[in-house]
């Protein structure tokens, strides 16, 4: 009886049972694929309210988080498993050798300020080594080094550099950075314009490594190598002040991969910091700015 009543209707309608059943997949696809469309939106959203908090240039589309089922098991410790331990040498200081020492150093590192008016005067390479070699005695997760430092003078390649920040920077400046960003650096009076890049002597681009690979080929964690990248370039800053030069935190955003490609370094390094260092120009003038005091940036319990 039922094959009866349904034969004679499938016959009669089939036609409009195809367009509906069309009709429903159609509306599924559709469906999914604006859903899909909607997350990328907001995913995009989320990337650039990432870059704007960031107060920088950060190449947030290189990111991510390095799970360890996403490297493969290295056979062995990075360090040796039998790695030995000595004593520490350490001198004491009388507690108002301490303070005095402590207040000097403040007093130094005070004085540091970002510079974009440099001089073309060189400076002797042996004090960047000494300066990159401090960078390195910096901590990092499980003693990884998770860094890599290229020093450039050659006048050919800052060039070549600045016409790529400079190239993105217009864009940033013009499109990418929000309203209110732009307006919270005209104080500072910067633009996408990077003179200094040809003009100081040296260039030092700062990479973060991301992870790295064992002479057998595994690759290797990095453990908190944001973390280890960033205390580094601390040292790094420090380092430069108190070698009596001047630098500039520059971190251009979107043109980490063009100048990692320029160097030939890997694709698991990322750049953080780009660097000019030298002495500053005669008539070089900064922001009148004042620091945070103590009392905002301190909090104790006793």
């Amino acid at each position: 009886m039922l094959g009866e009543i349904n034969s004679p209707f499938i016959e009669t309608y089939w036609q409009h049972i195809l367009l509906g059943a069309v009709c429903y997949w159609a509306t599924r696809y559709l469906m999914s694929f604006s859903l899909i469309n909607t997350l990328a939106k907001e995913a995009k959203k989320i990337r650039q309210v990432r870059q704007q908090n960031s107060g920088g240039d950060s190449e947030d589309s290189e990111d991510f988080a390095l799970n360890p089922e996403d490297v493969e098991p290295v056979a062995s410790s990075a360090l040796p498993v039998d790695l030995p331990h000595v004593p520490y040498e350490f001198t004491r200081l009388p507690p108002e050798e301490s303070l005095k020492r402590a207040e000097e150093f403040y007093q130094l590192m005070n004085s540091r300020r970002t510079l974009r008016f440099f001089s073309d005067e060189p400076v002797p390479v042996e004090i960047l080594h000494k300066i990159i070699h401090t960078a390195g005695t910096s901590p990092s997760g499980a003693h990884t080094e998770p860094w890599t430092f290229v020093l450039v003078s050659e006048k050919d390649l800052k060039q070549k550099i600045r016409d790529i920040v400079e190239e993105e920077e217009r864009i940033n400046y013009e499109r990418r950075m929000s309203k209110q960003w732009t307006t919270d650096l005209k104080p500072l009076r910067t633009c996408w314009v990077k003179e200094y890049l040809t003009v100081a002597p040296y260039l030092l681009l700062v990479f973060k490594q991301q992870y790295s690979y064992t002479d057998d080929g595994k690759k290797k964690l990095h453990y908190y190598h944001d973390v280890s990248i960033n205390l580094a370039s601390g040292i790094l800053l420090s380092a430069i002040h108190y070698a009596g030069l001047v630098t500039l935190t520059s971190t251009p955003l979107n043109c980490g991969p063009a100048l990692r490609a320029m160097f030939n370094r890997p694709s698991y390094e990322k750049l953080t910091l780009l660097l000019p260092i030298g002495y500053p120009a005669k008539d070089a003038t900064v922001p009148d700015l004042k620091r945070k005091p103590l009392s905002d940036i301190l909090i104790e319990f006793h």
